[in-house]
């Protein structure tokens, strides 16, 4: 069925509400926006849904989270786990709150517990959530750091973590089957929750949450003499205001000022273009407030609070210089091994786990500290994935998991990025550094003394719609069937294809395993501890490239990077 004839089923199909069936028909002329709403199918992929809000089968809308969860409960059903139900949060994105009631009644529908947030809760209370009333599943609805328009829907299994294989492929077959918006059940709040089917959690699940982020502490001691740390905050209009200002009040804390005009939840996301706190734009009125009350840190989550963006000053210049994700979870990854060691605690059999487009600093500080590096795929399900393998097996014990997209975890209460332990942690390291005389930017700079001046870079190039997706097939099967034997000055020296699963020895030609699972990735390792990744974004429309240098200055890897990033 090619998109006009979707579009024109829509139009007439009794089970699309009337005001929607007349939204579609304004658009009756407009065939360039008919294609994208209707020229395929929202995907439930690997990490659920993500899409633009609207009507029409390529849209986030009340049909399309009706089928994921109607494709979810059959699972569900199938494994029986009807009665340890699902536990669901949203986050401050349009909609959010009502896909999350669609969401919820529809599983009632099928006799499965639903346990709601009673108001919106950031990524990582969900996933603590599941594991805590001990859940079969749960499900956040948010987009994460994409744009105002987007909204998402994600699914975790009831280890806490993101669905994974296989259990991932055997949910989007039971999507795939629902053929007929009419198979989708629900039911009317009033019964279900008559029925015991629908509960509302909240302040009991929050206090456990913030207990299991207290124990992570190591230096009360630096929190009690550092307690007038001059820290600004920025929830960029999400789910971090409350859980970021209880924490730190709670470990002692006391001078933590709020950016007023993105403290309130808003969907629409006024004050900023991208509430992404990868983007430097999105900490203007952050730095604004710093620079007037002089303070020490400048820290900023997005909508869903999985994702931590850092300023700090320099105290040779007073200027307040950017961390990228990697420099923040790095920071954090020293101090806390540098403090276990100290202490006596580091364990023999620890492990320190990255994902491949990481910054490879991480594996010059494991090799320090005697732990080993673990490379996983790029999605933080499978860092998840490894903790549960770790608790399983006893082989390992983690110590701290990160990904270069501003998403770290310091503990295992979660199974998800985590950016309030994460301001936890760099609030509590900022004391211990001030101590010593010393900014986070201060220390920032004494690792890269210590290991050597690594940067890493991304560019994305965003591809729209169907040619969208033709053009990102056309570029990784190019790179594929012609493989580059040199990015500028740099030589390639292996490379790992993840589609394939091989790594090629480009000097002998003599190929070995990835040792992971599929994914479509051309990962480049280039002489002088340099590398580039090729991959398309699983979440948004586009194609990014990952760079790594190594320098012997910060001024010299800023010159290494500018050279590499003018290929792509």
């Amino acid at each position: 069925m090619n998109y006009r004839e979707k579009y024109d089923k829509w139009c007439k199909d009794t089970t699309i509400d009337e005001k929607d069936r007349e939204e579609l028909k304004l658009i009756e002329k407009n065939e360039e926006e008919i294609q994208d709403r209707f020229y395929k199918d929202l995907e439930f992929g690997t990490a659920g849904l993500r899409g633009v809000i609207g009507i029409g089968t390529n849209r986030m809308n009340k049909y399309t989270v009706g089928k994921a969860t109607q494709g979810l409960s059959n699972y569900i059903i199938k494994e029986n786990g009807e009665q340890k139900g699902v536990a669901i949060a949203y986050d401050s994105r349009n909609m959010s709150k009502e896909f999350s009631e669609i969401t919820a009644l529809c599983l009632n529908a099928n006799g499965i517990k639903s346990y709601v947030f009673e108001s919106l809760r950031p990524v990582p209370e969900l996933s603590y959530a599941v594991r805590e009333l001990g859940c079969i599943a749960g499900i956040m609805i948010t987009a994460s750091h994409n744009p105002p328009k987007y909204n998402g829907y994600k699914v975790y299994w009831e280890d806490g973590a993101q669905i994974v294989s296989p259990k991932d492929k055997k949910i989007i077959e039971e999507v795939n089957n629902i053929t007929d918006y009419g198979e989708i059940k629900t039911i009317k709040k009033e019964e279900a929750r008559e029925k015991g089917l629908y509960n509302v959690i909240g302040k009991e699940i929050d206090t456990k949450y913030l207990e299991e982020l207290k124990k992570q502490i190591l230096n009360p001691e630096a929190i009690k003499k550092q307690s007038n740390l001059s820290i600004v905050y920025t929830p960029l209009h999400g789910t971090g205001n409350i859980p970021v200002k209880t924490i730190l009040k709670e470990i002692g804390f006391n001078n933590v000022n709020i950016v007023k005009e993105q403290e309130m939840p808003d969907g629409n996301f006024p004050t900023v273009e991208y509430p992404n706190p990868e983007d430097k734009k999105a900490f203007k009125l952050a730095l604004e407030l710093a620079k007037k009350i002089n303070a020490e840190i400048v820290l900023a989550t997005d909508p869903d609070a999985d994702r931590l963006g850092v300023y700090a000053k320099d105290s040779k210049t007073g200027e307040y210089r950017a961390f990228t994700g990697n420099m923040s979870a790095l920071l954090i990854a020293e101090y806390i091994l540098s403090q276990k060691k100290q202490r006596n605690t580091l364990p023999e059999n620890g492990a320190l786990i990255r994902s491949i487009v990481s910054s490879t600093l991480a594996d010059a500080i494991a090799k320090e500290y005697k732990i080993e590096l673990i490379e996983v795929l790029t999605g933080f399900k499978y860092i998840g994935e490894k903790i549960k393998e770790f608790e399983q097996t006893k082989q390992k014990e983690y110590i701290f998991g990160f990904e270069e997209s501003y998403g770290c975890l310091v503990g295992t209460h979660a199974r998800d990025k985590d950016s309030i332990v994460a301001v936890m942690m760099l609030c509590e390291a900022a004391a211990y550094y001030k101590e010593k005389g010393l900014t986070l930017w201060d220390q920032m700079i004494k690792i890269y003394e210590k290991y050597g001046f690594y940067k890493e870079g991304i560019k994305s190039v965003t591809l729209e719609g169907a040619d969208g997706v033709e053009k990102m097939k056309r570029i990784l099967e190019n790179l594929r069937t012609n493989p580059p034997k040199e990015f500028g000055n740099y030589k390639v020296q292996k490379i790992r294809d993840y589609q394939s699963q091989t790594i090629i020895e480009c000097n002998t030609g003599e190929k070995s395993s990835t040792g992971l699972p599929q994914s479509n990735v051309l990962y480049y390792e280039l002489n002088d501890n340099a590398w580039c990744c090729v991959r398309p974004s699983g979440t948004e429309p586009k194609i990014k490239y990952y760079i790594g240098v190594k320098g012997k200055t910060l001024e010299d890897a800023d010159e290494k990077m500018e050279q590499l990033m003018k290929i792509f």
